[in-house]
């Protein structure tokens, strides 16, 4: 399908980002939530503990797993979106395995231990970029959450595990210290998790797209990194033409610039709380 390209003006610099907000606990069930806004995209990440590992794990499994959901709400686009009652399908559940890798990427899952995790992206608002600001959200939730685990002794080192015996003679779970406790917590999430889009138009490198930039991309890329720099996926599409490898590399270049601000948002949103 051809794209329309709607003309379009911007008051941000080239390299400058929508602002970022981000609220922890919105919601007070969840192991730890997050409510965070790009621009006018807003996301709800709410991360969640499984009773339980899936059922395909063996009963002694020593590792565990993090998988996640995606959804746009009804009322997030300019015209209704459908619920999808049956299940994700199509673009849902393709950007639904992006976040789930994204953040399995980011994770040491031996470290973790058999614990599930389940982190849920809800898209209030959608104003482009909806898929990366998932993933940068999921991100923070899913530290938040492994953070409170390891408090409450149910994430542990593995040095400090009960065998089978010693839970069935009754363990009690041991207390770490504020300093083993940050140790593991990096341990187990050495670098956040965050994505960013960018993209060419009429030549140009733009940072950060909203509904209006995408719409007039010559070539948009969603590019998810960690904290450290290492990429775990780039997606970068022509829409209507090719790109040449200095375009491409522009691009990797313009999505540093906002990885950058993203993993120092992302810090600073954490520092301190438990």
């Amino acid at each position: 399908m051809a794209k329309i390209k709607t003309g379009f003006e911007t008051s941000r610099e080239l390299d400058e980002m929508r602002d970022i907000e981000v609220t922890l606990d919105f919601t007070t069930n969840a192991l730890a939530s997050v409510l965070y806004r790009q621009g006018e995209t807003v996301v709800l990440a709410c991360c969640t503990k499984e009773a339980r590992l899936p059922r395909w794990f063996p009963r002694d499994a020593t590792k565990g797993w993090v998988h996640a959901e995606y959804s746009l709400l009804p009322g997030s686009t300019d015209s209704r979106f459908r619920r999808e009652r049956n299940g994700a399908k199509g673009r849902t559940a393709e950007i639904e395995r992006l976040v789930a890798r994204s953040l399995r990427g980011s994770i040491d899952l031996e470290a973790l231990g058999p614990v599930a995790l389940n982190v849920d992206c809800d898209i209030l608002n959608a104003d482009g970029g909806t898929r990366c600001a998932s993933i940068t959200a999921a991100g923070i939730a899913l530290r938040l959450a492994v953070r409170r685990l390891i408090a409450s002794g149910d994430c542990l080192p593995i040095e400090m595990r009960p065998t089978f015996e010693q839970l069935k003679e009754g363990w009690t779970k041991p207390e770490l210290t504020e300093e083993q406790m940050v140790a593991h917590e990096n341990s187990v999430i050495p670098y956040d998790v965050g994505a960013i889009s960018v993209g060419l138009i009429d030549g140009k490198s733009y940072l950060d797209l909203d509904y209006i930039l995408d719409s007039n991309a010559d070539v948009d890329m969603n590019v998810v990194a960690l904290a450290n720099g290492d990429y775990i996926e780039v997606q970068g599409t022509g829409e209507e033409s090719s790109y040449s490898r200095d375009e491409f590399n522009a691009l990797l270049d313009m999505a540093e610039i906002g990885m950058a601000k993203i993993s120092a948002a992302q810090k600073a949103s954490l520092d301190g709380i438990q």
